[in-house]
């Protein structure tokens, strides 16, 4: 693994040294798994970003309902 170099508050540092009673086996797990959450999150965030961005186009494109609506129309149920 790559190692890197950051500067933390106190309070970070504090918590960080409770690695094991958390059930970590050190620091780095830890933070690789703050990591991890924190990348997911941006991740679904932009995801519904786009999601509103596209409902938004969807309000604004009569011909997009209209294709959607026909589509809908022949699905089997």
């Amino acid at each position: 693994m790559i190692s890197a170099k950051f500067t933390l508050e106190q309070s970070h540092i504090d918590f960080l040294e409770q690695f094991k009673a958390m059930g970590f086996k050190d620091k780095s797990s830890i933070v690789r798994l703050a990591l991890d959450k924190l990348h997911q999150e941006i991740e679904r965030q932009q995801l519904e970003q786009s999601a509103q961005l596209y409902a938004e186009l969807y309000t604004q494109d009569e011909e997009l309902q209209e294709l959607t609506d026909a589509a809908i129309a022949d699905w089997p149920i």
